[in-house]
C-alpha cells in the first residue's frame, strides 16, 4: 500500500465511488483491460480531485477528466520516487 508522502494518506483512497464521477469509474474499468491502473488521486484543497492513471509499464501517464476521457498531456508535475 502506497501512502502520500506529506500527509500519510493513502495514494488511492478506499472511497473511490464517492470521489470519482460515474464516467471516471466506467473509464477506469475499461482502461484496466488495456493494462492501465489508477496510480494515485490528488486531492487539492477546494478543487476537484485529479485521478492519475498509468500504463502497466510505467511509461505513459494520464489524467482522468470528469467526463471520463483520459488526458494524455496533463499539466501535472510528478515527484521522482
Amino acid at each position: 500500500m502506497t501512502y502520500e508522502k506529506r500527509t500519510g494518506e493513502r495514494a488511492i483512497p478506499g472511497n473511490l465511488k464517492e470521489i470519482l464521477t460515474e464516467l471516471q469509474m466506467m473509464s477506469l474499468n475499461k482502461l484496466s483491460s488495456f493494462g492501465w491502473e489508477l496510480f494515485f488521486v490528488r486531492r487539492p484543497l477546494f478543487q476537484e480531485v485529479v485521478p492519475v492513471v498509468r500504463r502497466h509499464d510505467g511509461i505513459q501517464i494520464g489524467v482522468l477528466e470528469a467526463d471520463g476521457h483520459i488526458n494524455m498531456k496533463p499539466e501535472i508535475v510528478l515527484r521522482k520516487t
